[in-house]
């Protein structure tokens, strides 16, 4: 049976869609709304949340203020997510900035939350991530950390980390090769926000004095954007290739020695050479007093 498509449609004739009008928020929602498939919502008191290292490990301290009255006003729009283990014990997945600003307001004992059970610990740490890789306020270096303790309690591949988590390879791969770093070089670029790039691009440095030097700049926050380590990588090639060529010496020859091959090519020319016989006994009686110099 032959397969019947439509009549072909000239471009002028097409109708043009507009998908702007059916971008809902609700639609944006619907990946939080997947991960939090069977939970449900329940006032728990905040004394009661049990909080363990969480993904976000930077917290502006002015800005949890702004929050705290923020949610004083307008009471607290987005619920925590808590984990209800068998014993009954709540610990906080997602929401820490929500659960440290509501723990400075005096007249607040309980919040709205949802509540999961019955995941795994894999489960728990794709939605925290989820839910914290999706604000704007999370610094690369949690979230590079985040991945790698995925990894590490998971043991999975990186392209099945790219699934788990929804996001690219690249960044998988990036976010890994970061987490992985020193600590103290991780600290410095949350304390000076420094690129992201210029780690990457400072890890891929051969070992040696000249990644010391970018090291110790890193530190101390003289450097945290790409172009000033471009800049600083270019100079160090430029000053290295000057130093070796200003190692190369030529190999010392004995002076002698270049002298008599000299002297020896002139003595050899002399026997070649069309003159009289008068200039041709100066020129050889010139060769053999200069050779009697040298040596």
């Amino acid at each position: 049976m032959t397969k019947k498509f439509n009549a072909r449609v000239s471009k002028r004739e097409r109708k043009t869609i507009d998908m702007s009008q059916n971008l809902t928020r609700d639609l944006f929602k619907y990946a939080d709304q997947k991960l939090l498939e069977g939970a449900r919502l329940e006032e728990v008191y905040l004394k009661h949340i049990v909080v363990k290292e969480q993904v976000r490990t930077k917290f502006n301290d002015s800005s949890i203020k702004d929050l705290a009255e923020n949610i004083r006003v307008n009471g607290l729009i987005q619920p925590l997510v808590l984990h209800r283990d068998e014993n009954g014990k709540d610990t906080l997945v997602c929401g820490e900035r929500r659960y440290r600003a509501m723990s400075t307001l005096d007249d607040m004992e309980k919040c709205p939350c949802f509540i999961l059970e019955g995941k795994s610990p894999q489960e728990l740490m794709a939605i925290q991530f989820s839910e914290n890789s999706s604000r704007e306020e999370l610094h690369y270096i949690d979230k590079a950390d985040g991945i790698l303790n995925y990894q590490k309690a998971t043991k999975a591949s990186e392209r099945k980390i790219t699934a788990a988590l929804g996001i690219s390879k690249s960044e998988v791969h990036r976010s890994l090769l970061i987490a992985k770093m020193p600590k103290k070089i991780k600290e410095a670029a949350k304390i000076f926000d420094i690129e992201k790039y210029v780690l990457l691009e400072y890890d891929a440095i051969e070992k040696g004095e000249f990644k010391k030097i970018v090291e110790k700049r890193i530190l101390t926050g003289d450097l945290i954007k790409r172009s000033q380590l471009k800049r600083i990588i270019n100079k160090g090639t430029v000053v290295a290739a000057n130093k070796k060529l200003k190692s190369k010496k030529s190999p010392a020859v004995p002076s002698g020695l270049t002298a008599n091959a000299f002297l020896k090519a002139m003595d050899a020319k002399t026997k070649d050479m069309n003159i009289d016989p008068e200039t041709l006994k100066m020129l050889k009686t010139l060769v053999k007093e200069t050779k009697e110099m040298v040596e």
